[in-house]
């Protein structure tokens, strides 16, 4: 008689170490959480440089700078808007290709165009006109982005003594200003055909302005000494 064929074995309580467990089952590896302390579960390859400092050294001294003993209250980052307007769209739409295309290189992320919301006569703008560009950054690219722009772009700006500490809107939010995208060293210059201005607006979680100000600046925020 022809010998019985053997069931093959399906990973379970005996299943040798680096099997592969069944869907659904609990040993499935499951999407990153934060933890009760409000700290996610950081991966070092993935995760930017700056978010990493914002937990380990950032959260911990603003808590004894603001005297607060709950982490979750201490203020944070929650996201980066990043408008550049191109005025001259009006009258030619292919400029703004360039822009939407500088914008890229400078944030990692495809920009989307903006349109005008109402039509003014005395600049020849109607309704609904492509007028810029604009990205929004969260997470790691969010942190990656201010950390290449404290860093390295802004001290390029010449005769660099800081940037002001009272461009904030009254609810913890900073908006910076940049004249020309060449700060950026992804910008060929060679390719450049005429300076675009930006502006850089850091929306954060403090209630106050005096909070986001202390945020910024444990973050390394380069303020102009007063």
């Amino acid at each position: 008689m022809a010998e019985k064929e053997k069931k093959p074995q399906t990973p379970g309580k005996g299943a040798k170490p680096g099997a592969q467990p069944k869907k659904g089952s609990k040993q499935a590896a499951e999407p990153v959480q934060e933890q009760k302390s409000g700290r996610p579960k950081l991966n070092n390859a993935a995760s930017a440089r700056l978010r990493v400092r914002y937990f380990e050294q950032v959260r911990p001294a603003l808590m004894k700078e603001l005297n607060l003993a709950n982490p979750m209250a201490a203020p944070r980052l929650e996201k980066v808007v990043v408008n550049m307007g191109v005025g001259e769209a009006t009258q030619n739409a292919k400029i703004l290709d360039p822009a939407v295309a500088e914008l890229a290189q400078i944030t990692g992320q495809k920009p989307i165009v903006t349109k005008a919301k109402k039509s003014i006569a005395a600049f020849k703008v109607r309704e609904g006109m492509p007028i810029g560009a604009m990205v929004t950054l969260r997470g790691d690219r969010m942190y990656e982005f201010l950390d290449r722009l404290m860093n390295v772009a802004l001290p390029r700006v010449r005769d660099f003594r800081g940037v002001s500490t009272k461009s904030f809107d009254g609810r913890g939010n900073y908006t910076l200003g940049v004249r020309d995208q060449l700060i950026f060293p992804e910008i060929d210059y060679s390719k450049v055909e005429k300076m675009k201005g930006m502006n850089i607006t850091i929306v954060t979680t403090a209630k106050s302005d005096d909070e986001a100000r202390a945020l910024l600046r444990q973050m390394g925020m380069p303020f102009r000494a007063q």
